[in-house]
């Protein structure tokens, strides 16, 4: 998983910063620069200045500028360490927009038009250092072995052959994390997927489980009572259908937990297990068995680890699984032990990881195990629209209840306005869902009507104060990003030396003052990506006029089905609405993973 950058002594911080000052770069860089490069980051800097590319936030013509100051003539456009330094900055930005490898055709061309004399010179120095790495996948051929890796996109296939050559394959460039985790992810899946599942309860147990249970709930039991492997497809009323297999499954005698994306997923589904929340009421399962992915892969929460190191348990039931980053899933799945049973479940629907990879998509599409698809529609108006937004289409639906609404602005300013108003006087006085419970989703963080813009509103109508400590009050919501991709919704408690004391779905945190202003952000506001795996009373959706751009049926479906009692969409975009639900799917995302399990498991057909 994404973790924090490592702290540095604060000489090495000093002295980044005086080399900085000296190449006309910003001084702030200095402690992420240190984070990033390590100890000997001046030193570092000093020999290769390009090397600044490798922080957040800059830019190539930054580091160009930063790299003149400091080499004069000798800096040049066709310097080796430039184009090593474009070519790892582009597959960063690749994986931040969601690829784990670029085509290799696409990477040389983006290279061109940084003005790389010599884009392939600079990918194959790139692939020289060990810095990235090149594969040639093949393209789908029946018959053809689907994975070759090689050093570059030149070099000889000792083990190939005639037939080989002329075997069509894409040839894609990849940073190594990210190509060793799908790697990784891939053979594991191709384990669970070939194993037999360990014997535990016995047929006659499984198919009595199954025979209690209703529609597809029945169908998702019997596909675990015999595979390693199953996906599991719907909305959010679908997640009793996982419970039921929780619960189910500790009658059985297995060691079952689930994993949601995050603390209000988990809480969400710790109800669904309680004897009232099941649908058929049962016995409640000792201490709820539902962690957050990442509590249970770090061992703050779940069933620990076994001598070998594996998570102790038989089945796992991962929730909000298209959440599932490449290196995440590839975790998770390294840590379980021969002969357990995993679950993915997920609406296909919603935005996908914020980090690299469609391990989830991926799956679907490969068809490589049994796929249950839920047959439990989310109810009412909600329900509905969500579901009508899933197939391409922006219904009407009918709210006597008010469940839905639609607020028109004509400007961000009015935009607001009106979401401040629904949220501290329409929305509780209205439905009755007071503003702690109510949460604001818009499409970025910057605009006039982006996330913090509506925070510094909401604040002052919810919360007023100085914010002494780092523009923060006690009572503040917050939006807490312990790691990169990974927000925890929390409330300010106070402030001491120690730093900044949240509470995070009833866990005490503390944000070390030097930190604050990296990983907390007011969360009144979230983006959809933040808010995705949680859900709320009551939403609101703010769409001023510049955010068509923004806006996709991925991320529409997103941000709408947060709400389970009341929507009210503050919309300013007119018909770019119905326009990106029917027009604008998903981005797409390059991946291997298709290519690396066809060899390895055949499709379920």
């Amino acid at each position: 998983m994404p973790t924090a950058p490592a702290a540095v002594p604060p000489e090495a911080v000093d002295a980044v910063r005086r080399l900085l000052a000296e190449g006309g770069a910003p001084e702030p860089l200095a402690p992420q620069a240190a984070a990033v490069l390590g100890a000997d980051a001046d030193d570092r800097l000093r020999s290769d200045p390009w090397l600044l590319l490798r922080v957040s936030g800059v830019r190539p013509e930054h580091a160009d500028g930063f790299a003149r100051a400091l080499l004069g003539a000798e800096c040049g456009p066709g310097d080796e360490r430039r184009g090593r330094a474009f070519t790892l900055w582009l597959l960063e930005q690749a994986a931040l927009a969601g690829h784990t490898a670029l085509e290799a055709s696409a990477l040389t061309a983006a290279l061109a038009q940084r003005g790389v004399p010599d884009p392939d010179a600079a990918l194959q120095s790139t692939l020289a250092e060990g810095e990235a790495l090149v594969f040639q996948d093949a393209l789908d051929e029946p018959g053809a072995p689907a994975r070759q890796r090689a050093a570059a996109p030149d070099e000889e296939d000792d083990a190939g052959g005639e037939a080989d050559e002329e075997r069509p394959v894409r040839v894609l460039v990849g940073l190594e994390r990210y190509a060793l985790a799908e790697e990784s992810l891939a053979d594991g899946l191709a384990r669970l997927v070939n194993s037999v599942p360990k014997e535990d309860g016995s047929v006659e147990g499984w198919e009595r489980a199954a025979s209690a249970a209703r529609g597809s709930a029945a169908e998702l039991i019997r596909a675990v009572a015999g595979h390693g492997l199953v996906l599991h497809t719907g909305g959010e009323a679908s997640r009793a259908e996982p419970a039921r297999l929780v619960h189910e499954a500790h009658g059985l005698g297995l060691r079952a937990w689930a994993a949601a994306h995050n603390p209000l997923g988990r809480d969400a589904f710790a109800a669904l297990l309680a004897p009232s929340g099941h649908p058929d009421g049962p016995a409640e399962p000792a201490a709820h068995p539902v962690a957050t992915v990442a509590g249970l892969l770090s061992g703050a929460e779940g069933p620990g680890r076994d001598a070998d190191g594996a998570l102790d348990l038989d089945l796992l039931v991962v929730l909000d699984a298209p959440q599932l980053d490449v290196e995440t899933a590839a975790l998770l799945v390294e840590s379980l032990p021969d002969g357990a049973r995993l679950v993915l479940a997920g609406d296909p629907a919603v935005l996908w990881s914020v980090g690299p990879g469609r391990v989830f998509a991926d799956l679907l599409a490969a068809r490589v195990c049994p796929q249950i698809a839920s047959r439990t529609p989310d109810p009412g108006p909600l329900g509905e629209l969500v579901s009508g937004i899933g197939v391409g289409e922006l219904p009407q639906v009918t709210a006597p209840g008010k469940e839905v609404v639609i607020v028109p602005v004509r400007d961000a300013g009015e935009a607001v306005h009106r979401t401040v108003q629904l949220v501290a006087d329409s929305v509780p006085r209205a439905i009755g869902v007071p503003a702690g419970q109510t949460v604001v989703i818009t499409p970025g963080h910057g605009g006039s009507a982006g996330t913090r813009a509506l925070n510094t509103a909401l604040k002052e109508r919810l919360n007023p104060g100085p914010g002494r400590f780092g523009g923060f009050d006690p009572g503040d919501r917050v939006a807490y990003s312990p790691a990169p991709g990974r927000t925890l919704p929390g409330e300010v408690v106070g402030a001491d030396a120690e730093g900044l004391h949240l509470s995070c779905a009833g866990a005490a945190v503390v944000v070390p003052r030097e930190r604050v202003d990296g990983c907390v952000r007011h969360g009144w506001a979230l983006t959809a990506h933040q808010a995705a795996g949680g859900r709320w009373p009551a939403a609101v959706v703010v769409l001023p006029g510049d955010a068509a751009q923004a806006l996709s049926r991925p991320w529409v479906y997103t941000a709408f089905s947060r709400a389970s009692r009341h929507l009210s969409v503050v919309q300013g975009v007119e018909q770019a609405l119905p326009r990106a639900v029917a027009e604008v799917p998903a981005r797409p995302r390059t991946t291997r993973l298709p290519a690396l399990l066809a060899p390895q498991v055949p499709a379920a057909g």
